[in-house]
């Protein structure tokens, strides 16, 4: 394949120094869930260097995409007919096609593996998946959504099941909770509306960390700070605010890192990474000052990077992403009964009074091992 050259520049002593090329990221979706929420990311938001891998048995799922890689898996065993439910014959149909899914997956240095956990394909698939991308060296995050509760007990255990075996092969897993997300909408919310905002938590979670790393700023982040962030043992959150006006950086700062609805508190935290992104008219005072705010919950000793982008498309808005590593277990809060206790991740997005909150995930960072996964 032939690249494009890019143009050397010259730095302060005269040398000629090659500009950074954007981070490659890959997101791969597993099963039919995992397919769906990557068909909707191509459809709201383009963001450079990105691509899309689809994986799955089912070949009539698979017919439907467009613009992405397709993998189909275990073609022999399931015949194209789907994975029944049966999270083994998943796992088997991974198994037996590892090769084309390193030849779909290729080289990259984010890779991002979401799944639908308790069902057959991407609750089998996802972990043989994830272990293939690891391989290649990338930094690995899975991202999953649990069921509703109506689903049953039998549905939930074979996905907190799931999400063990792929915890062992991610470098951290964030769990989007279908039943928290039907509590942020009202009763009479139809059944498809309440399956867009399940893909759109996906979408959020995979595209806050894409642009964070592939938008140019005022002053970057690169994928150097993220892998240095992620791999900060211990628990960690992932959370967005957004206010207006000309203290939205500070405000939106606040609303992250005080979402009510995250089960972790920033409070020392060993690593921080944010990003504001707002319009022309930001300041870097206003990013000092939600950067003071933010230091001042960590710990006194953390690693902080940060980020500043101007955007026209935000005008008087500023939003704010923060990823937080390295936080104590005894700061993970015991709030709501339909979170596990035990996630590895905590994520949430809070926006400006009178907009709903978009998303909530929980999620685990630092230990690999595959911990059980307990729902209180």
């Amino acid at each position: 394949m032939v690249q494009q050259a890019l143009s050397p520049q010259v730095s302060q002593d005269g040398a000629f120094v090659a500009p950074e090329a954007p981070a490659s990221i890959a997101v791969v979706g597993v099963g039919g869930g995992g397919c769906n929420a990557v068909m909707r990311i191509m459809r709201e938001r383009q963001v450079p260097g990105v691509k899309y891998v689809c994986v799955n048995t089912d070949i009539k799922s698979l017919a439907q995409v467009r613009g992405a890689a397709v993998v189909q898996i275990g073609e022999r065993l399931t015949r194209g007919l789907g994975a029944g439910g049966d999270p083994e014959v998943g796992n088997q149909a991974a198994e037996t096609d590892r090769l084309d899914l390193k030849r779909a997956i290729g080289q990259a240095d984010l890779i991002f593996i979401t799944a639908g956990m308790g069902g057959g394909t991407g609750t089998g698939a996802a972990p043989v998946v994830a272990e293939v991308a690891r391989k290649t060296g990338a930094l690995v995050i899975g991202l999953i959504t649990t069921p509703f509760s109506w689903e049953g007990s039998r549905r939930l255990q074979t996905a907190m099941a799931g999400a063990a075996r792929l915890q062992e092969h991610v470098d951290n897993l964030i769990v989007v909770h279908n039943d928290r997300l039907l509590e942020l909408m009202s009763t009479d919310v139809s059944m498809e509306e309440a399956l867009i905002r399940a893909d759109e938590a996906v979408m959020n979670g995979i595209l806050s960390v894409a642009e964070l790393v592939n938008v140019p700023g005022e002053i970057n982040v690169d994928m150097a700070d993220v892998r240095t962030i992620m791999k900060v043992p211990g628990q960690a959150l992932m959370a967005i605010g957004e206010a207006p006006g000309p203290h939205g950086a500070v405000e939106a700062a606040k609303q992250a890192i005080t979402n009510p609805l995250l089960n972790l508190a920033i409070d020392g935290a060993q690593g921080a990474l944010f990003c504001v992104n707002g319009g022309p008219k930001m300041t870097l005072g206003e990013v000092n000052a939600a950067g003071q705010l933010i230091a001042s919950k960590v710990d006194h000793r953390a690693m902080i990077f940060f980020g500043m982008v101007n955007s026209d498309k935000m005008q008087d808005r500023v939003r704010l992403t923060i990823i937080a590593t390295g936080i104590p277990e005894e700061k993970q809060r015991s709030r709501d009964a339909s979170m596990w206790q035990r996630g590895p991740v905590s994520v949430g997005v809070s926006q400006p009074p009178g907009r709903p909150a978009r998303t909530v995930v929980t999620g685990k960072s630092g230990s690999y091992s595959a911990n059980p996964i307990t729902r209180i």
